[in-house]
């Protein structure tokens, strides 16, 4: 009898000891989250680094417009559509790949310094966010106030200012941009209305060939348009276009 009631008393501390182990096993779950909180504490840097990334997702789009070639780029694309004829050739996805890659490319050694004198420092933990931001503003500022006009500039100084700058790099970074943006729509009309002129041509020689000779049912376009596609791909357009354009900066 007494070792029958010794073996069920083990069996009941058995029973009991997994119950009991509960509380070690959730406080090993808990584990986790209090060394992520800890090295949150630990590293203030990493909320700032949620929140700038959080935002700059956001103005992605606005940024590239406004702070790259990618403006003029797009003008020039959509202005030789235009005099092509062709209304949805290259498509609208084709001429924004285009533009990205370009833009990228042009944009490589002020991105070289934003990652020298801003993000480095800032994963290395010695520049705190906020001055992570001011440097890397710089090299970019520097860029648009290279091809900003005067006349632009002085547009939105005079409207936003109270003191007169001394120099270019003393104006604010929401004068620069839309002064920059507004320099870059002259220059890329500009080209688009050189590039437009050829084809122009084209069109006033074929208009007047066919009315001459009493094609009066036929639209001349029908046979401006292969003329133009058939004449830029004879001089290879597409890379003078190109090659123009990376000149141009």
């Amino acid at each position: 009898m007494l070792r029958s009631s010794q073996e069920s008393a083990k069996r009941a501390a058995g029973k009991v000891l997994p119950h009991n182990s509960a509380p070690a096993k959730q406080a090993s779950a808990s584990d986790p989250a209090k060394s992520i909180e800890d090295a949150m504490k630990a590293d203030h840097s990493v909320p700032w680094s949620i929140v700038l990334g959080l935002t700059l997702l956001t103005l992605l789009p606005a940024l590239l417009l406004s702070i790259t070639p990618l403006v003029r780029l797009l003008v020039v694309f959509h202005f030789l559509r235009q005099a092509l004829g062709t209304q949805t050739a290259p498509s609208n996805q084709v001429l924004m790949g285009l533009a990205l890659m370009m833009t990228w490319f042009l944009m490589q050694p002020v991105l070289l310094q934003v990652e020298q004198q801003a993000v480095t420092p800032y994963r290395a933990g010695t520049i705190s966010g906020e001055e992570a931001m001011s440097r890397g503003i710089q090299p970019v500022k520097h860029y648009m106030l290279r091809y900003a006009r005067e006349k632009d500039l002085a547009v939105f100084a005079s409207a936003g200012m109270t003191a007169r700058p001394l120099t270019k790099d003393d104006l604010p970074i929401q004068v620069v941009i839309p002064a920059y943006m507004l320099s870059e729509l002259k220059a890329g009309f500009q080209i688009g209305a050189v590039l437009f002129l050829p084809f122009l041509l084209v069109d006033l020689v074929i208009a007047s060939i066919t009315t001459s000779i009493g094609m009066m049912q036929l639209p001349p376009v029908v046979i401006s348009t292969p003329l133009k596609i058939l004449l830029f791909v004879m001089v290879d357009g597409w890379n003078l276009l190109a090659d123009q354009l990376i000149k141009s900066f």
